[in-house]
């Protein structure tokens, strides 16, 4: 591994000859600083910025050596949230954090790494699927689909479970079924399959919905939920939820990304694991912090037993990835993937 680093390093710095021997031309950091502006679709009040896009950001800066340098502003300061992801795809802005399949942006195949139904439990079984084993390596199909869009994924965050928080209690997937809930994407794949009503809004318009009774909760990530001030309007939070293990993702404007010289770019692709196993436990920190603001303002934390985990894993499996499969040729290679390596481990 050691050796093939060292060959990928001198040949992207280039060699020339000395007296019939190599000699690895030095690099480094470049005398000029790259400055990007990044909106995600989110603002401050998300859970994605402090725990997300700005240590990212900070690690950025510190690996290329002050060279890039990244200014990240709030959802609807450039551009509306929901266009964030394609106004980064198309140049307007030179990056992007969010979740390119339930906030904007056409790509598919960002379901594989924002988190499959009832998938991965744990940062660890993630990134062993999507990058750790060389027998999976689903993070490849997802980088392929975002180069075709001008983008570069360069990060990514565990946000812990994506739970349901509810007005009505839940002990078993039936319990589900005729409830309207505010869910996109993936969420409403899952809460629509389950005999629930999906229901698309804004977040900001996720509060008072609840509270007038025009739905009766959200799905949402549970480290989130005291920033949006959710245990005032629900009384119940579902755990693990419908997807243990959700994710956040980070891409870069591909033209932007290729303007920086190689060394910058091997600085920022050498953080990312580091940086994903950094933010997911802060996110992890969090979400025993939330779970305790809801219990405090009188709500109820509900543990599915281990008999209904396997239950609804199962259906997940059966009826929800085939419809996240047909959606693309690399959704349905992912799918494939996924299910070898839930079984691999013995959690399918």
């Amino acid at each position: 591994m050691k050796h093939d680093l060292f060959i990928r390093t001198f040949l992207a710095a280039g060699a020339v000859a000395v007296s019939g021997s190599l000699a690895i031309a030095q690099d480094g950091p470049p005398d000029e600083v790259t400055e990007w502006v990044f909106q995600p679709a989110f603002d401050q009040t998300d859970a994605g910025w402090d725990n997300g896009v700005i240590p990212w950001v900070e690690a950025v800066e510190e690996a290329t050596e002050g060279t890039v340098k990244i200014r990240v502003e709030p959802a609807g300061a450039l551009v509306s949230g929901a266009e964030a992801f394609t106004a980064a795809a198309a140049g307007q802005t030179d990056g992007y954090a969010g979740w390119a399949t339930v906030y904007g942006g056409d790509m598919p195949e960002g379901m594989l790494a924002f988190g499959m139904p009832m998938g991965a439990n744990s940062p660890e079984q993630a990134w062993e699927a999507m990058w750790g084993d060389p027998d999976y390596r689903i993070g490849e199909i997802v980088q392929d689909a975002a180069h075709a869009r001008n983008l570069h994924w360069a990060g990514w965050s565990n946000q812990g479970p994506n739970a349901m928080f509810t007005k009505f209690p839940v002990r078993k997937m039936e319990d589900l079924a005729g409830h309207k809930m505010r869910a996109g994407g993936p969420q409403a794949l899952f809460h629509s399959t389950m005999g629930g009503s999906p229901v698309s809004m804004n977040a900001g318009d996720i509060y008072t919905a609840i509270k007038l009774g025009t739905i009766e909760g959200t799905y949402w990530d549970t480290g989130g939920i005291d920033d949006m001030s959710f245990h005032e309007v629900i009384d119940y939070a579902i755990m693990p939820g419908w997807n243990p293990a959700q994710h956040q993702e980070i891409f870069i404007n591909l033209d932007s990304w290729n303007a920086l010289t190689q060394w910058q770019r091997d600085q920022i692709d050498g953080i990312f694991e580091e940086t994903y196993f950094e933010t997911s436990q802060m996110h992890a920190d969090g979400v025993e912090e939330a779970l305790q603001i809801l219990r405090d303002a009188g709500g109820e934390v509900i543990e599915l037993s281990d008999e209904e985990i396997a239950r609804m894993r199962e259906k997940s499996i059966n009826d929800v990835w085939p419809q996240i499969a047909e959606q693309s040729e690399g959704n349905a290679r992912g799918v494939e993937l996924w299910k070898k390596y839930l079984k691999e481990v013995g959690a399918y």
